[in-house]
């Protein structure tokens, strides 16, 4: 049997249904990855299987005796005291506390073998720990009870890398059954053995890992496409056709004009699919080839008001970004990643050293905590101003339109912000952003609590984005598909710099590790059974296969240019122009000469 069932269920809260005669069984063992957009009623549907809400109709069946453990979103705010208390409290809903020394011995048993396992400190104050341990410790509160099912709903929010790595590992060493929502792609795919879909009120059950889901789905949304269009075309025949009206009167068109009326109710119930975000981004003015430079700064701030010694978050830093270059900010919650992002930005002065910004450089900021939205506006004051129109990249749009491309309807950018939910507000604040022309991109979190979808349509806007980038996030994928260099910031305030994204910087650290150090236990092993051997060829991401498909084009565009401009130098009337003219063909020519040198190095370099 299995451990939960749902049969034909049914749900809604006005307006469309969440769930509509939706089915669902969950086998012990399994690991279901839950997707879906925001707002189908994923949380919903993880709150009917952990019986906080009951389904209108259908019927839910849970195996006897069935435990279940329940991480919501957000840790509740009443729970204070300390760990070692909280986590125990859980066990008296199951077993409440006795004067038995047995009874008592198992119980604490229980509670330590699970702080054990989950590394906390019992006697540490809840109401103190980071949001990270917050969730570490809420979700020791749920497995101290051994669930037979346990459900996650966006377990990586607020963590950074080090504790999603963390939670991936102890949940594959956990091994139960496993229900989770989640818009991270890496720990899906690391996860996950199975993908169920909720979309548009209906549950669609993909038994496979998430790669493979998405070529599936794709699929099977060009199928629906297709068989939308053939039936859309139909209706508009027997449309046209029923508008001839004496035609359609006839006796033995009756049956005609009953096929008709079901086909218009077919089409009235169908729900269609809400279409992906489209953004732009615009570049006006190009900035120079320096766009920040930073020589030996460092910054510290004095704790506790000054009664401590002073608390260093940067130490002698160095660098220079230049124009192009996406750099990834990576470090643990506290680290300093926001403070850094000032201090280039400039807001933050550094307490040594000095920030020079290039020329031309037009700056647009996304604050993680999205203090930039106006809690008392609409959207639509939000993003126009008081304008009804916005204009991008030259071209004057409706301020409607717009908005909807960023998928708020017409009744839903009337809204307050405080309507809206984490997604939403997300998306608003870059449809702000991308209002302003800026060639210096700086986004701190902008992936928290987007969908999937909105996730790559952001990817591929600043894959093709040629400006500047600074990016903080918490999103392994995105980090590996867009960035071009990383800059890790440790506890002590060094910061280090490293080509590529996560998966290279994961790399490189290994590659750096000495064969002595235990920080990777079986990269040691290699280290130390491999050292002579010549390091294995690894898998390129899918920023640099990208790149690599585009080299042979441009090394093409490089070489016609340099073909054509050595034509026009070859003429004798080349010479008779300005002084400026024939200086700038000739500089052009040596920048060409490099960049190809450049092109067909990397080409060598990627396809190695």
């Amino acid at each position: 049997m299995a451990l939960i069932s749902l049969q034909e269920v049914t749900l809604g809260f006005g307006g469309p249904r969440l769930l509509e005669e939706v089915n669902l069984q969950i086998e012990r063992g399994e690991w279901v990855g839950l997707l879906g957009r925001n707002g189908m009623g994923k949380s919903t549907l993880l709150k009917l299987i952990n019986g906080d809400i009951l389904p209108h109709n259908g019927s839910i069946s849970r195996q006897q005796n069935m435990r279940v453990a329940y991480l919501p979103q957000e840790v509740p705010q009443h729970l204070k005291g300390r760990i070692i208390d909280i986590v125990e409290g859980s066990l008296d809903a199951l077993t409440p506390a006795t004067s038995d020394d047995e009874h008592h011995w198992q119980r604490q048993h229980q509670v330590d073998k699970i702080l054990s396992r989950m590394d906390l400190d019992p006697e540490l104050n809840f109401e103190t720990l980071s949001a990270g341990l917050k969730r570490r410790v809420y979700l020791a509160r749920g497995l101290v009870r051994n669930p037979d099912l346990l459900l996650l709903d966006e377990p990586t929010n607020h963590l950074d890398i080090k504790a999603i790595d963390w939670l991936e590992d102890f949940l594959k060493r956990w091994g139960g059954t496993l229900l989770f929502v989640t818009h991270d792609r890496m720990f899906l795919q690391k996860l996950s053995t199975r993908i169920v879909e909720l979309d548009r009120g209906k549950l669609f059950d993909w038994d496979c890992d998430y790669s493979t889901f998405v070529k599936r789905k794709e699929d099977m949304l060009s199928a629906e496409q297709t068989q939308n269009e053939l039936f859309d075309k139909k209706l508009a025949q027997e449309e046209q056709w029923i508008r001839k009206g004496i035609e359609a009167r006839r006796t033995r068109n009756e049956g005609r004009v009953r096929a008709l009326k079901r086909l218009r109710e077919d089409r009235k119930q169908r729900r269609e699919f809400s279409g992906k975000v489209k953004m732009q981004l615009q570049t006006e003015n190009r900035s120079g080839k320096l766009v920040i430079e930073a020589e030996n700064i460092s910054y510290s701030y004095s704790a506790q008001g000054g009664a401590l010694s002073n608390k260093i978050i940067i130490k002698d830093f160095s660098t220079t970004i230049q124009r192009g270059d996406k750099i990834a900010i990576i470090g643990a919650n506290g680290s300093g990643k926001t403070t850094l992002l000032k201090i280039l930005m400039g807001t933050i002065q550094p307490t040594h050293g000095e920030i020079r910004h290039g020329t031309n450089v037009e700056m647009a900021y996304f604050d993680q905590l999205r203090s930039q939205l106006d809690e008392t506006k609409s959207v639509l004051d939000n993003v126009g101003q008081g304008r009804d129109t916005v204009t991008i990249n030259g071209r004057t749009r409706n301020l409607m339109g717009y908005l909807e491309d960023f998928l708020f309807t017409r009744e839903r950018v009337h809204a307050p912000i405080s309507a809206l939910s984490g997604g939403e507000r997300n998306r608003l604040l870059l449809a702000r952003l991308f209002t302003q022309p800026a060639n210096l991109l700086i986004l701190d979190e902008p992936t928290n609590d987007l969908d999937i979808e909105t996730l790559e349509a952001l990817e591929d806007i600043l894959l093709d984005y040629d400006g500047t980038l600074l990016l903080v996030s918490h999103d392994r994928a995105f980090l590996n598909n867009i960035v071009t260099s990383s800059l890790i910031l440790d506890s002590d305030g060094n910061i280090n710099e490293y080509i590529g994204g996560y998966d290279d910087w994961q790399n490189q650290s290994v590659d750096e590790t000495p064969a002595s150090t235990s920080l990777k236990p079986d990269s040691v092993s290699k280290t130390e059974s491999k050292s002579d051997a010549k390091p294995a060829a690894r898998k390129l991401t899918y920023k640099e296969n990208r790149e690599l498909a585009e080299l042979p084009q441009r090394i093409e565009k490089l070489e016609e240019e340099q073909r054509q401009l050595t034509l026009k130098m070859e003429t004798p009337s080349f010479y008779q122009q300005e002084g400026a003219l024939i200086t700038q063909a000739v500089n052009r020519l040596d920048e060409i000469q490099i960049e190809l040198s450049q092109a067909y190095h990397r080409w060598t370099e990627l396809e190695a």
